[in-house]
């Protein structure tokens, strides 16, 4: 029987090199000196102190999460318009300015124009609702989330609901506000969002 010679070469192995683990972060001697410092002035731990240097060594160059707030787009004319519209049942403004309900309601309004955004605007607060732009707004006049000078809510102002407070629960919630904005506190004091929180007191205890 012919004798046969295995002529195969056996595969090759690469040797892999092992990867390099990542060196841990070293605190050096200027650091330490400054917790060398901390521990003696002021007894501090000095292992605390060490392991929160190494955090920030570690997380130092780590950018921050960006939370991106999305703006709501002002709602169109058009849609505003047709909130009003439908307030008070009408189907266009010419219908809208002969409308004797519309004529009652906005009786005392001097600066009123329907011939500009801003005019629609007025109805549609004081007659339909927030405007989805208007909402959660902060800054100057602002309280709760609603500017009060644009909006006459006062249980939204006062935090309140109107199904369930009552006297007691009002005069809490004003005279909470008022230790903010009373013309008399020295650093928050403002006359005017005094007189605005009043009048809108005065409308709900009234109805208490």
């Amino acid at each position: 029987m012919p004798r046969t010679t295995s002529t195969g070469k056996s595969p090759s192995t690469k040797s892999s090199k092992p990867k390099q683990e990542k060196s841990p972060a070293q605190i050096n001697s200027y650091i330490q000196n400054e917790i060398t410092k901390l521990v003696e002035l002021h007894g501090a731990d000095r292992s605390a102190l060490e392991a929160f240097a190494l955090f920030v060594v570690d997380n130092h160059k780590k950018k921050e999460k960006v939370i991106k707030i999305l703006k709501v787009k002002p709602l169109p004319l058009t849609q505003i318009k047709s909130a009003v519209y439908q307030y008070f049942s009408v189907k266009n403004t010419t219908e809208l300015k002969k409308s004797g309900a519309f004529n009652m309601a906005v009786d005392g309004i001097d600066d009123l124009n329907l011939t500009v955004r801003s005019g629609w605007e007025q109805l549609y607060r004081k007659f339909v609702g927030i405007l989805p732009e208007e909402e959660n707004q902060e800054g100057y006049g602002c309280i709760n989330g609603l500017n009060i000078f644009n909006y006459f809510k006062p249980w939204q102002v006062f935090g309140l609901d109107a199904k369930v407070a009552n006297t007691q629960d009002i005069k809490k919630a004003y005279h909470g506000l008022s230790k903010s904005y009373h013309p008399d506190v020295p650093t928050t004091g403002d006359a005017t969002i005094f007189d605005r929180l009043t009048t809108m007191y005065k409308s709900i205890i009234a109805e208490a």
